[in-house]
């Protein structure tokens, strides 16, 4: 017996010293690999060691938002706007103690005006229903109004597809597609559907990328796609095509989308058919008589000039032409990948384009027409009633719900190695995104937005969220004072329609 144990330990320390040695020789190897290479100072100067900083700096982006990130000043999302999403989709109380961490003073702070008499939870009405493309043969009517943007089968994954789809049917809302094209999963979970047509024209393509008429068709012909979304430009990256990295088309993807598997996706910057303003409307109408279905665009906003000159040729055309609805993106929207260079500096955020592109539609008569969708951070109830206040008819998001997911904002949408398994195609990643629990995550993270915007607006005197004006909403301005949105932006006076 003592033999057997003096064997054991013997071979524990022979495996120490080779794993010690081991290490040792990798150490001189890598010494010598650092001190010759001339293409990183740091390593040069600082063979072995100066390898940890890149190991610091990658760790960084994990521990910076638990240690040293303070509960406001983290970006693209802070630690408080994340933890209320997290709380909301968990059923968690969302209520906080003590006092606002929120400094109401930066320039750009909303502050809603609270009413004297508030209304009485008992006396606030349900959200009152709206419909979209009313003079089409299959309108769409929906009473929620905070509804799931825009995400792509490949950008996220198949188990994170299914518990939106799911989640959403048992929340009332719809899904956007994406511009990744129609997966089975978006119909496995039986949610009403947005298809979003990209410039790559993903799900309903010819091989030389052009429109597929017949393929559109057999999309429009499943009951649950209730409307179709013409993607001209998305916030983080208006000008620049939709980016989805070789190593996350899977044949699986590849075959949804029409494409070869294994190579990046590189979308269009643009629709080759759509190239004015004519040629927009002629595109809504095409889409729409094929479909028979509500049919508007996405789109960042950086001038109003070509906004007012689509909504002039409605003008001469007639207001059946024009598009059932516009999504307006902001420009800090998000993505999985972009360039810096776009996703830091182009384009309006939706604080500013939104009441914009209502004062438009106002002036040529049209608001009742062209129904209003905001989209771009709005993941908590004070973002999605500001653009209420400011006229949007919806609120969408796509990172509130990926946070309602279990996202932990990691940035690693774009290298397949999402460590909750929301924006990879690994199975191993995946097998943290267990279905039923996410599913129900989402449909608690959308039934309280929109219990939270009522508070505000019963706060504010109204019975329920779509009755919010620019009156009931103030920002703060350089000189520290606040203003209301209705002098910032006052509602314009409404041409007659034709």
């Amino acid at each position: 017996m003592m033999d057997l144990f003096t064997q054991i330990v013997q071979l524990l320390v022979d495996t120490f010293v080779m794993i010690v040695g081991l290490g040792v020789i990798w150490v001189i190897v890598i010494f010598f690999v650092d001190i010759t290479q001339t293409e990183h100072a740091i390593r040069r100067n600082f063979p072995v060691v100066g390898r940890f900083r890149y190991a610091f700096e990658h760790m960084g982006e994990f521990f910076r938002q638990y240690f040293f990130s303070m509960d406001r000043e983290e970006m693209p999302f802070n630690r408080a706007e994340r933890s209320w999403a997290y709380r909301a989709a968990k059923g968690i109380d969302t209520t906080v103690a003590f006092g606002s961490t929120k400094d109401l003073r930066p320039v750009g702070t909303v502050i809603f005006v609270n009413c004297p008499y508030p209304t009485l939870d008992e006396d606030g009405s349900p959200t009152s229903p709206v419909t979209i493309g009313p003079g089409c043969p299959n309108p769409y009517t929906t009473d929620r109004l905070f509804h799931i943007s825009g995400m792509s089968f490949g950008a996220i994954s198949r188990p994170a597809v299914l518990a939106l789809s799911k989640g959403a049917r048992k929340a009332g809302c719809w899904v956007n597609t994406g511009e990744g094209g129609l997966s089975p999963f978006h119909l496995e979970g039986g949610a009403d559907i947005v298809f979003q047509l990209g410039t790559a024209k993903y799900g309903v393509r010819n091989d030389d990328g052009t429109l597929n008429e017949e393929r559109l068709a057999a999309i429009a012909a499943h009951e649950q796609v209730r409307m179709f979304e013409i993607k001209l430009s998305q916030g983080a990256k208006p000008g620049k095509g939709g980016i989805l990295p070789g190593v996350k088309v899977t044949s699986q993807i590849a075959e949804i989308r029409g494409i070869p598997q294994g190579k990046d996706s590189i979308s269009p910057n643009r629709h080759p058919e759509i190239s004015n303003a004519d040629e927009l409307l002629d595109f809504i109408d095409r889409i729409r008589t094929i479909t028979g279905k509500p049919v508007g665009f996405k789109t960042v906003i950086g001038s109003i000039v070509w906004l007012e000159e689509i909504l002039g040729k409605i003008g001469e055309r007639g207001p059946d032409s024009a598009p059932d609805f516009i999504t307006i993106d902001s420009g800090d929207g998000g993505t999985g990948a972009a360039p810096m260079s776009l996703i830091d500096n182009v384009g309006l955020p939706v604080r500013e384009s939104l009441p914009l592109l209502v004062d438009s539609l106002i002036r040529h008569g049209l608001r009742g027409r062209i129904k209003v969708i905001a989209s771009g951070k709005l993941i908590n109830p004070d973002r999605a009633a500001a653009a209420l206040c400011t006229g949007a008819d919806f609120v969408i998001s796509a990172r509130g719900f990926m946070f309602a997911l279990g996202c932990i904002q990691s940035l690693q949408c774009n290298q397949n190695t999402c460590p909750t398994g929301i924006a990879t195609h690994k199975k191993s990643l995946q097998r943290g995104l267990v279905l039923e629990d996410k599913a129900e995550r989402v449909r608690r993270y959308q039934q309280t937005m929109e219990n939270e915007i009522g508070v505000i607006a019963h706060s504010c005197g109204v019975t329920e969220p779509r009755q919010l004006k620019r009156k009931h909403c103030r920002i703060v301005q350089n000189n520290g004072r606040s203003v209301l949105v209705s002098e910032l932006y006052p509602e314009p006076e409404q041409q007659e329609v034709n």
